[in-house]
């Protein structure tokens, strides 16, 4: 009976494949009354015949699937969303404080020199531009590591003499009192020179690094040119 009807109805739509809306409407429901009241297994055993005729257009064989892989798909997403949303804390945590750089120069001076000593001392750069971290100490020129990790340190050594003077300096760059830079000058020929020196570091929490003169030697005039920066590149986590 059933197979008949449907037979009937799929007629009167192939021979009215053109007809006009509203006589088509009529068999729509028609169809959709007989889905409705079908107790019988259906060849597709995923059809839900409510959803088709309730919920949206089309064959509802795959709406259970579609449903269950945007459900997974969410899930997922909101997964990830709450894993950026960590990882975000995490790095926030892990540098949050460790902005570290410095930046310092030696004072104007320009008719005096800096030595000679009679030993070996750090030199003290004391007017000071940079210090996030409050790593650098200016009445010691030394530099303090708050944090363990790599660091990149510069230094510019400026001196002039008059004509004819000895222009004698030795500068080095010290790490817990080991030479990790040199930067030097021993001749009468000229009367002015500057060295720029950079390096990479690796440190621990509380290692010490300074630029020293050695004894007997000296910077004279401009000292303002003189300059140690630093910063750290990147920290260590079990700091």
């Amino acid at each position: 009976m059933l197979a008949s009807t449907l037979l009937t109805l799929l007629g009167v739509l192939s021979l009215h494949g053109c007809a006009e809306a509203q006589s088509i409407q009529p068999i729509n429901q028609i169809l959709k009354d007989i889905a409705i009241n079908l107790d019988n297994t259906l060849t597709c055993a995923k059809w839900d015949c409510k959803c088709t005729f309730d919920r949206q257009r089309g064959c509802c064989c795959a709406a259970n699937d579609m449903f269950r892989v945007e459900d997974e798909t969410f899930n997922r997403m909101t997964s990830l969303r709450n894993d950026i949303n960590s990882l975000k804390s995490n790095v926030h945590a892990l540098t949050t404080g460790m902005n570290i750089a410095f930046a310092a120069s030696m004072g104007p001076n320009p008719d005096q020199c800096y030595g000679p000593f009679n030993t070996n001392v750090p030199i003290a750069y004391t007017v000071v531009t940079l210090n996030d971290g409050n790593g650098y100490n200016p009445s010691v020129g030394v530099f303090t590591a708050p944090h363990a990790g790599v660091f990149v340190f510069s230094s510019t050594v400026y001196s002039l003499v008059t004509s004819g003077q000895r222009l004698y300096y030795k500068v080095k760059m010290m790490k817990n009192g080991e030479v990790m830079t040199s930067m030097s000058e021993d001749n009468r020929d000229d009367n002015e020179d500057t060295a720029n020196q950079m390096i990479t570091l690796e440190l621990q929490r509380g290692d010490l690094v300074y630029m020293q003169l050695d004894a007997g030697r000296k910077l004279c005039k401009n000292l303002n040119n003189n300059v140690f920066t630093g910063y750290m590149l990147y920290a260590y986590p079990d700091d």
